[in-house]
């Protein structure tokens, strides 16, 4: 037999369930190398620095 439940779950604890089950806006900071807009704690898509180093080939 499979599992069956209690009872109803209502419509507003079902929605509460859900509150967090949403997009985030992405929150940029600005690259110490050439100050374009990047993600936080990844490579910069264009010039190629992470940490103060260039861990990849310069991005064209």
């Amino acid at each position: 037999m499979a599992a069956v439940p209690k009872r109803r779950i209502s419509k507003s604890r079902r929605n509460k369930r859900r509150t967090h089950y949403k997009l985030e806006v992405p929150q940029f900071v600005e690259c110490p190398q050439c100050h374009e807009l990047m993600l936080p704690h990844r490579v910069c898509k264009s010039c190629g620095y992470y940490d103060g180093r260039n861990v990849m080939a310069e991005a064209k």
